[in-house]
């Protein structure tokens, strides 16, 4: 991790959590984890309102299917961490319909909105017609997916996840049987939905500061490039441009929101471009 509060910086009821799910399992606490563990009012309970029922509640999509897209979204942004924790998941939840390691196999409708969300994930033009005919609510419920893995991607280049011995294992299981939700007493006060809780409520930062991060406009140095970085390009993201922020006397909190500030407008901007690509096609 490239904060040190997001290894040590728990409340005390996380610090419980955390220590006791580690002695029981035998295994380190896995990065993403800590991460959401971390003020979990800012990002986390907002985050698990939407990837919860994205990816194990109802859908045109059964559940290998999401992790499989979730997979394919980490390879857009070369993410190695979530490519090999949603490819485990993709085994772990399936029933023979895909894959991970040869994906050719799987039905046809899959492929085409795998293709539509690349597109989506790298925020070009969007073509929509290789989903044309598909239901324009199981393009929907991708696109909620692709949402969601758009912000996580982002920060786990950006805060640097690594996967230890024994996590894959014990972590991917737990998450899939937990069905991607944590205990409601670690998940802090409802600050609203994400946009709100993430771009408004009182924080380190200034809210306009926030939401400059997250469209990329009116930010100054040192912030601008860093931002750009977590926005455009995080898996480029090192050590050393976290360096420069902290020399530059900037706090780990600071650093904390405005990154995860640039990783959720960066997503949302791509959600609602492909949400309006799919409208507009379907009413043709």
């Amino acid at each position: 991790m490239r904060l040190s509060v997001l290894d040590h910086g728990h409340h005390r009821r996380a610090r419980l959590f955390l220590t006791l799910t580690s002695k029981v399992s035998r295994v380190a606490s896995p990065d993403i984890v800590k991460m959401l563990l971390y003020r979990p009012e800012f990002l986390t309970r907002p985050l698990l309102d939407l990837t919860a029922p994205a990816m194990r509640g109802e859908s045109y999509w059964t559940a290998a299917e999401r992790e499989y897209l979730a997979m394919s979204t980490a390879e857009v942004h070369e993410c190695p961490f979530c490519i090999v924790t949603h490819a485990e998941l993709t085994r772990i939840a399936g029933h023979g319909e895909i894959d991970p390691d040869r994906p050719a196999g799987a039905r046809p409708e899959l492929l085409a909105v795998q293709g539509f969300l690349q597109q989506v994930s790298r925020t070009a033009e969007l073509d929509p017609a290789p989903v044309r005919d598909l239901p324009e609510q199981a393009v929907l419920d991708a696109l909620r997916v692709n949402l969601v893995w758009n912000i996580v991607n982002r920060l786990a280049n950006a805060f640097g996840y690594e996967l230890l011995d024994g996590q894959l294992k014990t972590g991917t299981r737990a998450l899939h049987r937990a069905g991607y939700r944590f205990p409601g007493f670690l998940l802090g006060e409802d600050h609203g939905d994400l946009r709100a809780s993430v771009f408004d409520q009182p924080a380190h930062t200034s809210p306009e500061l926030r939401r400059a991060a997250a469209a990329g406009d009116g930010l100054e140095a040192p912030w601008r490039d860093y931002a750009a970085l977590v926005r455009d390009a995080s898996h480029r993201i090192t050590d050393d441009d976290v360096r420069r922020l902290t020399a530059a006397g900037r706090t780990e909190d600071e650093i904390f929101e405005v990154t995860v500030a640039a990783a959720v407008g960066a997503a949302l901007r791509s959600f609602d471009a492909g949400r309006d690509a799919v409208s507009s096609s379907a009413g043709k």
